[in-house]
């Protein structure tokens, strides 16, 4: 099972960062965090790398479901989606697949709430 799915976009960059945040919102999620990589990486390390952001996305109706399910779940909240430019200039947009991480649990309550996270997802990425 892979822990993610993405898409290539015909978009610049910027434009798919913006995109993915109206695409989230679409779909119930708020983004938590927003970790510019480049920026990082040239800020602490002085290294010269692509363009790669981590939106940690966040649906609040959903994150209370599964932290009253499993109070630690937390560790694995928010949903990160990365935009992300690869070496030939295209721009790949990926979420994490909630399924894939959220059994590695082992609680069979969390299973429907990841399921209805990923379908919301998927529903992100097919907006792209």
């Amino acid at each position: 099972m892979s822990y993610h799915f993405s898409k290539i976009v015909d978009q610049s960059f910027d434009a798919a960062v913006k995109r993915v945040g109206d695409a989230l919102k679409k779909e119930g999620f708020g983004i938590l965090t927003d970790i510019d990589v480049k920026a990082t990486l040239k800020k602490k390390l002085d290294l010269e790398f692509r363009n790669y952001r981590i939106l940690g996305a966040c649906n609040p109706s959903l994150a209370h479901q599964a932290l009253q399910a499993e109070d630690k779940i937390g560790t694995m909240l928010p949903c990160n989606v990365i935009v992300q430019e690869l070496d030939d200039g295209r721009i790949e947009v990926s979420a994490v697949d909630p399924v894939a991480s959220m059994q590695t649990v082992g609680n069979p309550n969390l299973l429907d709430i990841a399921r209805t996270v990923q379908t919301k997802l998927k529903a992100v990425i097919a907006a792209l």
